[in-house]
């Protein structure tokens, strides 16, 4: 059976380009998983994320305990056969909704006692118990239990956090099940404290995981902010491990984390983005309900293989989603998803070729262009 595997292939200053191995199959690095909450990534099939080059997903240990439950879907085969997705899953822990679900919550050294939001029952979540569900899901890639803390955070409140924080990790780590081809990543926390990022990187270092998560961050602290305390993270980190900065996040966010030293990301923006009428391309971002795009028989991008791009046009995109027609949601996610799975197919091929600087430079002066008439 396949070990869980990690290889570095190549290297461009910082940044990496890597061979992620797993029970479930193999992920190119730096690679962008596409966010599956509810064990489905919003208005497309399973069938339609891997047309748009994605091999790993994100899914939520949270909701899913909530609804279906973790115990109903390992009767039904695990997370994989239950959404049709062979490849690879991540699964993150809960700690984001410790956070964003505040006013349902309460934390103690044992773990978070909380309040569904669904329908108000009471459930208590422990490191042990959040490995133990992640595990029924039968999730590639389990995420330690942590705290994410808000911004803006006292630094005091922030040391005390991380520190029970890494408690959890330590307890997520002797409740993990060792199995060949799966993994278990520890996730560092401090807020925008770099004295307490590279703490917290020391204990989960010395804990020792498969992998490591950068958590904390895209929760309003300003993109400069994330790449500070990135490129203050990084270097404390395992070489040989995977490194993952949680949910970033914007294309010019994503390339500057790589430059920085970062393997993997997720964000629910492509996504969100494609059903509220938002696409990115190569020439940044387009509101596709703009009266500009009504007449456009143009593509969105005349360069993107997705299915938007090869058979529609603007002007139909547009009357799509001014008439709140379901297709708009699928086409305009799957052409993000494809935009999304090509800049880091561009980036893997720049940091192979020693080029990476370059790529990034031409990234940025063609997506700040602006959407203009020659495409």
């Amino acid at each position: 059976m396949t070990d869980f595997r990690f290889d570095v292939l190549a290297r461009d200053g910082a940044a990496r380009r890597g061979l992620l191995k797993t029970a479930h199959g193999t992920v190119d690095t730096p690679a962008f998983m596409p966010v599956g909450t509810a064990a489905t990534v919003k208005a497309m099939t399973p069938e339609m994320v891997a047309d748009a080059g994605a091999q790993m997903i994100l899914a939520n240990t949270y909701h899913l305990m909530l609804r279906p439950g973790a115990d109903r879907i390992e009767r039904l085969g695990g997370l994989h056969r239950f959404m049709n997705w062979p490849g690879p899953i991540l699964t993150d822990s809960g700690g984001f909704q410790v956070m964003s679900l505040a006013s349902l919550r309460r934390i103690s050294e044992d773990g978070v006692l909380f309040r569904s939001h669904i329908d108000g029952s009471r459930h208590h979540l422990t490191p042990r118990t959040a490995v133990d569900i992640q595990r029924k899901l039968d999730a590639a890639i389990t995420m330690v239990l942590d705290e994410c803390t808000p911004f803006p955070c006292e630094e005091g409140v922030a040391a005390e956090s991380m520190r029970r924080s890494m408690r959890w990790a330590e307890r997520s780590k002797a409740a993990f099940v060792t199995r060949p081809g799966y993994g278990l990543f520890g996730i560092v926390q401090g807020s925008i404290y770099p004295d307490q990022r590279m703490e917290s990187a020391a204990t989960l270092t010395a804990i020792g995981f498969d992998g490591y998560a950068i958590g904390g961050l895209a929760v309003g602290e300003g993109p400069e902010t994330t790449k500070r305390i990135t490129e203050a993270t990084t270097p404390h980190l395992p070489a040989d491990k995977p490194r993952y900065l949680m949910g970033v996040g914007k294309p010019d966010d994503v390339v500057a984390a790589v430059l920085r030293g970062v393997d993997m990301f997720d964000c629910v923006l492509p996504t969100r983005s494609g059903r509220t009428g938002q696409a990115f391309t190569r020439r940044g971002p387009v509101n596709i309900e703009n009266a500009r795009n009504i007449e456009d028989d143009r593509p969105l991008d005349n360069r993107c293989p997705c299915p938007a791009c090869r058979s529609y046009s603007r002007a139909y995109l547009c009357h799509l989603h001014r008439s709140k027609e379901i297709l708009g949601a699928i086409l305009l996610t799957a052409h993000n998803i494809t935009y999304y799975q090509q800049l880091m197919a561009g980036l893997r091929q720049a940091i192979a070729a020693g080029s990476v600087t370059a790529f990034a430079d031409a990234f940025s002066e063609q997506y700040t262009a602006g959407d203009i008439e020659a495409v």
